[in-house]
């Protein structure tokens, strides 16, 4: 076997990979990333970002990241970022910008994110994405394409206290418009609200209610909907407000340019 030495390591075979990619950190140094796709799914609450991501994960051979998902990760890992997040979290503050973007930093090192990424909920701010673009740019990647899930807000109420959800997978339904095997047309519960793949219960989030949706709206429109400007280049809006194979069509006839 041929060793090969590294800051006073020796490693064997495919772990030189990770070898030079530590170096390289070590010594300040740009790392590109070249080819790697960025998407974001921007879009309301109940705009349909959950149903189409796993569609879109797919065809881009990439994870949907939700900054929920990674946060749990690596409050569980115990990663340095994820040690510092759940001390905030155990004393009831709120996580910072910084401590999210250093969770997303170390997320997309991983072996699934070689061909690029989605990111779902993040940014929601506009000096979150100054801080996301600033990151990024160490590792010569951009945002390529932020899909733009448009739906007018009175529409919204209808869909999001009607949506469930399974906990485990992320998997989205709704009562009305994509409702679950088990609800075979009965009023909706636990008992009748079951994940098609596993069986398991359903739940409902607690902000999925009408009073919720009125502060959430306000949130998007006066935070996240500034976001777009920046990203105007590379911003494909998508009218989400129709029937759902349509949506994926919509969404399917951007997805090529990344390419």
């Amino acid at each position: 076997l041929r060793l090969k030495f590294c800051m006073g390591h020796f490693l064997i075979g495919s772990a030189s990979m990770d070898c030079f990619s530590g170096c390289m950190s070590f010594l300040g140094l740009k790392q590109s990333s070249k080819g790697r796709k960025v998407v974001m799914l921007f879009g309301p609450p109940g705009a349909g970002k959950g149903t189409h991501a796993p569609k879109i994960e797919s065809r881009m051979e990439s994870p949907n990241l939700s900054t929920g998902d990674m946060l749990r990760e690596a409050v569980a890992k115990g990663t340095d970022v994820g040690l510092a997040a759940k001390k905030i979290m155990n004393e009831g503050g709120l996580v910072s910008d910084e401590i999210v973007v250093g969770i997303i930093k170390d997320r997309i090192t991983g072996s699934d994110c070689s061909k690029g990424f989605i990111l779902d909920g993040f940014p929601r701010t506009v000096k979150q994405a100054e801080m996301l673009d600033v990151m990024l740019s160490k590792t010569g990647d951009k945002v390529d394409c932020v899909i733009e899930f448009n739906v007018p807000d009175e529409i919204l109420e209808e869909r999001i206290c009607g949506r469930w959800i399974h906990k485990a997978s992320g998997r989205s339904y709704h009562v009305k418009f994509a409702p679950p095997k088990s609800l075979q047309g009965r009023s909706p519960s636990v008992e009748t609200m079951k994940d098609d793949a596993t069986g398991e219960p359903l739940m409902q989030r607690p902000d999925d209610t009408a009073q919720a949706l009125v502060k959430r709206l306000k949130e998007y429109h006066a935070q996240t909907e500034p976001i777009l400007s920046r990203y105007k280049t590379v911003t494909h809006k998508i009218n989400a407000n129709q029937a759902m194979d349509k949506v994926w069509t919509d969404i399917d006839k951007v997805l090529p340019h990344l390419n």
